[in-house]
């Protein structure tokens, strides 16, 4: 059995899997926690990866490695290789006046979404260089080099023989990198930052860069949201919602997306094609505040969101407890709308929760749609997708047939399958765990049409300003 391993450094925790190259199946994994934070020094997921990989009998035998990481974050490095400053994380929002003042220099939305297909928001790392020129100039001048999480990790447990590299997918999330041309913006690096620094190495998407320290060969690495799409062999006209720390909606596409307003990112995917992505701050952890604020645990809120009926009896939930991406809204907070004293109960309270983290997707999946082509089904993956309520819900909310995977560690096992491409040369079959399909019926479609236009309402009214396209 020749055996790869792929690694997940995400913002909570580094998991690794241990994955058969022929089947894809996993045969040995381990994991190790994160420090909570938006900002939290590179060296601590070195230290979690180190920690997960301890027994030395959960590498035996693996032959490649590949690491799928965080995307956006901010590692600054001097000249000697050293971190200047803390990394701050994608889910980091103090830049986002500075995102807002780099979209005004180049010319408005329109003008970065056809330079790189991306629009500058918080979260991108050329937002968080600016901040860095604005906030802390000293650190800004002693920075020669910046990498992204997954980089940095797949250079420090390499032998020192490359320099760090990256791949095109991750690249791309950056704000500075050029995916068409498959070329960095050295200019936007230089009108963030104030001037130029050394950026990774774009390596091919099944290359060999180099070993690790134990002698593994070792793939670029990735993206979490390529490395999740590869492991998911995701095809146009099939979009996977992905309910994690973000919530996440993408497909695959042979051309780069350029959405003006800024809702859809023109990704790059890990295989040489596109992800056009559309991504929200507030998903699995609005679901845990609302159990913590209910004194119940996630099984119990989601039997309560299923005894309410859809629509929570109007109750409305604007989900931006931790102010929001798409749409830009980093001050935002979340409210209750439409309380009386006959729907203020838990029950409501729970199910309007659930509804708006879906609603708030199945918009940004509807512009995906005017971008890509129609989208004909939706994958549900990640930890909230376990969720009773959840599965019942969302097929009425997207309108569309769904299929939901058993949990499974997406982002690892797609870090894995880059790892055995790149051994092999070939992109093996791996299956999908699939663990349900589902179909939405006339009747929910019918019920949750009036809810979404609930949605579009308060949004409009709430936040006239916002970019996400409702209409």
């Amino acid at each position: 059995m020749t055996l790869v391993a792929g690694v997940d450094s995400s913002t909570q925790s580094v998991k690794v899997v241990v994955c058969d190259v022929e089947t894809g199946r996993i045969v040995r994994s381990a994991r190790a926690p994160h420090p909570d934070g938006t900002e939290v020094s590179a060296a601590t997921w070195v230290q979690a990866y180190e920690q997960a990989t301890a027994d030395p009998g959960l590498l035996e035998g693996v032959e490649a490695i590949a690491v799928g990481g965080q995307q956006h974050g901010m590692v600054t490095l001097g000249e000697s290789g050293d971190l200047v400053r803390d990394a701050l994380l994608w889910n980091d929002n103090r830049s986002a006046a500075d995102a807002d003042d780099l979209i005004a220099e180049l010319g408005g939305r329109a003008a970065w979404a056809d330079a790189i297909g991306t629009v500058p928001v918080a979260s991108v790392t050329v937002s968080k260089l600016r901040w860095l020129a604005r906030a802390e100039p000293d650190n800004a001048a002693r920075t020669a080099s910046v990498l992204l999480p997954h980089d940095y990790l797949t250079w420090v447990i390499g032998d020192r023989s490359f320099d760090p590299v990256t791949d095109r997918g991750d690249a791309s999330g950056t704000g500075y990198f050029d995916a068409e041309s498959n070329r960095y913006r050295h200019d936007l690096v230089e009108r963030a930052l104030g001037h130029d620094v050394r950026l990774p190495r774009v390596a091919g998407p099944y290359e060999l860069i180099g070993r690790t320290r134990s002698g593994l060969a070792i793939a670029p690495g990735t993206g979490d949201n390529m490395a999740g799409a590869l492991a998911l062999d995701v095809q146009p006209g099939e979009a996977v919602v992905s309910l994690g720390t973000s919530g996440t909606s993408y497909t695959v596409a042979d051309h780069q997306s350029h959405e003006p307003t800024g809702t859809v990112c023109g990704f790059a995917d890990a295989t040489g094609r596109f992800l056009p992505l559309v991504c929200t701050l507030n998903c699995a952890r609005n679901l845990e505040a609302a159990a913590g604020m209910l004194r119940v645990d996630l099984q119990e809120l989601s039997r309560m969101a299923m005894a309410a009926p859809p629509g929570a009896e109007g109750i409305t939930f604007m989900p931006y407890l931790d102010g929001e991406r798409t749409p830009p809204l980093p001050s935002a907070t979340g409210e209750l709308l439409g309380l009386t004293r006959s729907n203020m109960k838990p029950e409501n309270v729970a199910r309007a929760a659930i509804e708006s983290v879906l609603w708030s997707l199945a918009f940004g999946t509807e512009v995906l749609a005017e971008q890509t082509g129609s989208i004909s089904s939706i994958t549900l993956t990640g930890g909230a997708a376990q969720s009773a309520a959840v599965q019942h819900i969302a097929p009425a909310v997207f309108g569309l047939a769904v299929t939901v995977t058993e949990p499974f560690e997406s982002v690892a096992v797609g870090a894995a399958r880059q790892a055995a491409w790149a051994l092999t040369g070939e992109l093996g079959d791996w299956k999908v765990p699939v663990l349900m399909d589902l179909e939405p019926t006339a009747e929910d479609l019918d019920a949750h049409h009036d809810i979404g236009e609930r949605y579009r309402s308060a949004l409009r009214a709430h936040y006239p300003d916002a970019t996400l396209a409702v209409s």
